[in-house]
Formats: C-alpha cells, sequence, structure tokens
C-alpha cells in the first residue's frame, strides 16, 4: 500500500513539475527575455533586462471598459514575466533626484496622455505582483509621443544624450523616454 501511495504521489509530482516547466516555456516564447546594455564614453554603465509581449491584434493601452490589456491607472511591470530591472554602474540623477549605483524595479501606470513611471528598490521579483510602493526612489511622469506605425513587440532602447543616457520605451502607438543624467 505504501509503495503504490509513493508511486502515485511522485506521478502527481512530475506531472506538476512538466506543467509548471511547459507554462514557463510558453510565457517565455510568448514573451521573449531581451536584454540592453550601454555605456557611454565617461563611463556610465545602463544594463535593463525585461521581456517584450505583443499586440497580437489586441488594445494595448485604454480604458478598462474596452478590454485594454494595459488600462489607464493601472500598475504595469513595464514589460512581462519578471519585474523589467535597470541597474546603474554609478550614482545618477532622474527627475533631479539622485539615484544610488545598483539595480531598480521599473514600473507604470499607463495614462492616455503620459506615463507615470517609478524606479523601486526591490527588484528581484515576479513582476505581476505589485511592488511596495513605499520602496520607490524616483517618480515621474512623461509626456507620450504617438507613433505611426505602431510597434508590435514591446521594445527599450538605450541611447546616448548629452547629459548622460535615454531609456526609449516603445509600445503599440506609445513612446516615452525616461532620461538618466550622469553626475
Amino acid at each position: 500500500m505504501k509503495k503504490k501511495i509513493l508511486i502515485a504521489v511522485s506521478l502527481i509530482v512530475v506531472i506538476l513539475g512538466a506543467g509548471m516547466l511547459y507554462l514557463n516555456y510558453r510565457n517565455r516564447t510568448l514573451s521573449p527575455p531581451a536584454e540592453q546594455r550601454i555605456t557611454t564614453a565617461d563611463g556610465l554603465s545602463v544594463e535593463i533586462d525585461y521581456s517584450r509581449p505583443s499586440m497580437r491584434g489586441r488594445l494595448v493601452f485604454g480604458a478598462e471598459d474596452e478590454g485594454a490589456l494595459q488600462p489607464y491607472g493601472k500598475y504595469w511591470r513595464l514589460g512581462a514575466n519578471e519585474a523589467t530591472v535597470v541597474e546603474f554602474n554609478e550614482e545618477v540623477a532622474i527627475n533631479n533626484q539622485r539615484v544610488p549605483a545598483g539595480a531598480y524595479g521599473i514600473h507604470a501606470f499607463p495614462g492616455k496622455d503620459s506615463f507615470a513611471i517609478a524606479l523601486n528598490k526591490t527588484w528581484d521579483r515576479w513582476g505581476f505582483s505589485e511592488p511596495d510602493y513605499s520602496q520607490d526612489i524616483v517618480n515621474l511622469s512623461l509626456a507620450i509621443e504617438r507613433v505611426d506605425p505602431p510597434i508590435d513587440q514591446f521594445t527599450i532602447r538605450l541611447g546616448e544624450s548629452n547629459k548622460g543616457v535615454q531609456i526609449i520605451c516603445e509600445w503599440s502607438d506609445v513612446r516615452f523616454v525616461i532620461p538618466v543624467e550622469e553626475l
């Protein structure tokens, strides 16, 4: 009898494990991981790790009653899967707020004409759950630019600016830029 129970429990564990591996693989193929890295001539290094969801015919940003994937005013992990993470090798300024060197989670609240963006001390977590907002170290509101044609897959690009680095985020018909200034 004990042997049959042990076999049944082992079989259940194997099936559950295989199911979890499949779901993790499926999420990664639908929203593959990506990374961006840049180092300026002055030595500022910015690294971003995120996942890239696709539109797949869906309304991305809009009102909740319209069935938007990311409704206005609702938490968004700025990507998919795990939290989007940005890392700086030295102290920087974002929105005139000092940010020590280190890794941070980035999250957003989409709006019709602007996005509220925050950097959070907690970065090593699954992105679906909302962070502890008391751990936000930077909060800013960024105007959005409309792009045409729409960008099917969420994309983050890094580019140098005359003051440091620009984090350029694009998806659907929306583009916004997070300015990172060298100190």
